[in-house]
């Protein structure tokens, strides 16, 4: 191509643009067009960007929304552990305060005698221990000196064997060593009640052939031996028949108190002048510094 025909195409090219310039001057046509154009392609090309933001921030916010609710959950889950808790604390508390409203209702006793409550602390303290017994919170500062009845509202659960200032242990009515005067609450027979130990029935001893005695009738303390009131419930007879071996009935017993399940109990001291006798004329067994002696002006 020569020097000539490039610039005759040059010039056509000029005076084409110049005419198409001055027309869209006049008429804005090219503008519009071109701006409708761009508009579309715009359009086009934000219509998925934009539904690719929103989905991504979607994610975002449902992602924000899971941790939230996992949050949530695990704080509702905390607290129902803690309401459960409470629950069970307060199923706890309001199962010991029935057991003290029922000792606090019993009925009232000789005025000689005032109740204290106590709190089972343990059972029977190491494997090789002989005797069947309790250890409570009351020692011999605090109306738990050794001879003092323990009871429940069933019924008559020992007396304190030996004692410390705050506590003691007591001995059970099951316990080999326990020998309680009885009689039977239909037809006043009297009679020993004596432990045998804590799986096996108690035994009531020196019931004459003669008395009247029937299974299922209650025993309550007669108070002549001078260790309990008169009239605690203590056991219920379950077996009797004449002795093969001597003038008295054999008669089996069982105590009215579940001795294994004890969480509190009622000390029986004694106000009066007197104290109840000690176990086998034996002295008290007091473990610790003896209190102060009382003295008076």
């Amino acid at each position: 191509m020569t020097l000539r025909r490039i610039l005759l195409f040059s010039g056509i090219l000029l005076i084409l643009f110049l005419g198409m310039y001055s027309w869209n001057q006049r008429t804005h046509l090219l503008d519009d067009m071109a701006a409708r154009l761009g508009l579309e392609v715009t359009g086009e090309l934000l219509t998925p960007l934009d539904s690719l933001l929103r989905q991504g921030k979607d994610l975002w916010q449902r992602y924000f929304d899971l941790v939230n609710v996992h949050e949530e959950n695990a704080r509702l889950h905390r607290q129902v552990e803690d309401l459960e808790a409470r629950l069970l604390a307060n199923a706890e508390d309001l199962a010991e305060l029935k057991r003290l409203r029922e000792l606090i209702q019993l009925p009232p006793m000789d005025a000689g005698w005032r109740r204290l409550g106590a709190r089972v602390l343990a059972g029977r303290m190491g494997p090789n221990a002989v005797l069947d017994s309790i250890t409570i919170n009351r020692g011999y500062l605090s109306g738990g000196r050794p001879g003092t009845p323990l009871i429940t509202p069933l019924g008559l659960v020992g007396r304190v064997l030996k004692a410390s200032a705050h506590s003691a242990i007591a001995m059970l009515i099951t316990d080999p060593g326990s020998h309680i005067a009885v009689f039977t609450q239909e037809h006043r027979a009297s009679g020993i009640l004596v432990g045998r130990g804590i799986h096996r029935k108690l035994e009531v001893n020196f019931v004459q052939r003669n008395s009247t005695v029937h299974a299922d009738e209650i025993l309550v303390t007669s108070g002549l031996d001078g260790k309990y009131p008169k009239g605690i419930p203590v056991a219920r007879v379950l077996h009797v028949a004449p002795s093969d071996y001597t003038q008295f009935m054999a008669i089996t017993a069982e105590p009215l108190v579940n001795l294994q399940r004890l969480e509190e109990v009622l000390l029986l001291d004694a106000i009066g002048p007197e104290r109840p006798a000690t176990f086998d004329g034996q002295p008290e067994e007091l473990v610790g510094p003896p209190p102060p002696p009382t003295t008076t002006p």
